[in-house]
């Protein structure tokens, strides 16, 4: 289908184009400078020490996972309302997962006391999900943690470019894992970037990107060393020059595009006062508290009670808008059923069965904000 709105788009255009041309032209198409260059970039726009860019987020996770020990008999404490990637990673490294509910229909972040409460003997460490773009309540949960002895990754996919009280969000726990896939708000297709501050957990990071190797392919074409060794267990998880060069173009226009993205939500947010619609994050007494700016990488609203879900998105995909849900929670999927058995967290289970995310990108006009929400409206009614 054409889409008359889209959910997400890109902006791209000659800058990326260019860079793109200019790695094809230098013959040097693996991990290398371009790569050096956007980690140093984006080491500087979130106040990070170490940074290591990755050919996806779920690899950020996996290796921020490994970094801290994390293994078989261990336990970690994450959202359900979520990317399943948050959750798959803390399988992969044999370890297993309580999933922690969420705060409330205002607030889609994982609740600190609910982290609180799934804490046991066994817990290894807490993962946080900037839902949406929107900070999680990172002092309460670094006070968690603090009070158990705990690390705590962020998972930052959704959130690059956002800050909590001047700090950005990805730089408050032990590690951040940000994503840079094709509908991100920095997107370079697929892609991402793990972050910490810690040289102990950076040293680790660093041999198993790349299969536990002492020295890169590129050091060795520059001509700093001429053997290697393999000290660790790695992977293959290392970036190309390509999406690495798209990276350095699209995190020049983060900021701006964030800026609009907020300023996009707030529209839809006046449009729809009065719907009939909740609206996450939308008067948020907690955000309002503290000095927050969204990435606003969602658009999420919540059906009333008893509302037919599949015949409101019928509704706009008739009139050629395109909606998602975000997220069905991870603990209501068959496989994880099947080996964890039946989980209960009632506000995601309430939230998840009544949210729709509406068209959110920074190319987007005004006009189209207005049309989504007037069919919004006019679906509810129907």
């Amino acid at each position: 289908m054409e889409w008359r709105v889209p959910l997400a788009d890109l902006d791209y255009g000659e800058d990326e184009e260019t860079a793109v041309l200019n790695v094809l032209r230098s013959k040097w198409l693996t991990m290398g400078a371009v790569t050096q260059e956007f980690e140093e970039r984006f080491a500087r726009s979130v106040g990070s020490k170490h940074v290591f860019a990755v050919s996806n987020a779920t690899e950020a996770l996996h290796l921020a996972c490994l970094a801290l020990g994390i293994g078989l008999g261990d336990e970690v404490i994450t959202p359900s309302l979520s990317f399943v990637a948050t959750s798959n990673a803390v399988l992969y490294t044999g370890a297993t997962v309580r999933f922690a509910d969420i705060t409330s229909a205002q607030d889609l972040t994982i609740d600190p006391e609910e982290i609180a409460r799934q804490v046991t003997p066994k817990t290894k460490a807490i993962i946080v999900m900037h839902y949406g773009g929107y900070p999680c309540a990172m002092p309460e949960i670094l006070a968690v943690a603090q009070r158990f002895g705990l690390p705590v990754i962020e998972d930052a996919a959704h959130a690059p470019g956002a800050f909590l009280d001047g700090k950005a969000l990805g730089t408050w726990g032990d590690l951040g894992c940000f994503s840079f896939f094709s509908n991100k708000n920095l997107s370079t297709g697929e892609g991402g970037m793990l972050v910490t501050d810690r040289d102990d957990l950076a040293e680790k990071i660093r041999h198993q990107r790349s299969h536990g190797m002492t020295t890169l392919t590129y050091d060795r074409h520059q001509g700093h060393a001429y053997t290697y060794d393999v000290v660790d267990l790695g992977y293959n998880y290392r970036i190309d020059e390509i999406r690495s060069s798209l990276g350095i173009v699209q995190l020049n226009k983060l900021a701006a595009n964030n800026t609009r993205r907020r300023a996009l939500t707030e529209h839809y947010w006046q449009a729809l006062a009065g719907s009939g619609v909740e609206l996450p994050f939308h008067g948020s007494q907690r955000l309002n508290a503290t000095h927050a700016e969204s990435a606003c990488h969602l658009m999420p609203i919540l059906l009333p009670p008893g509302s037919d879900r599949k015949a409101f998105i019928d509704a706009l995909r008739t009139e050629r808008i395109q909606t998602s849900i975000h997220y069905p929670p991870t603990h209501s999927f068959t496989y994880y059923r099947s080996r964890f058995g039946e989980c209960s967290l009632p506000r995601t289970e309430n939230i998840a069965a009544r949210e729709v995310t509406l068209p959110l990108y920074p190319t987007m006009g005004a006009e189209l904000v207005d049309l989504v929400a007037q069919e919004t409206i006019r679906a509810l009614k129907t």
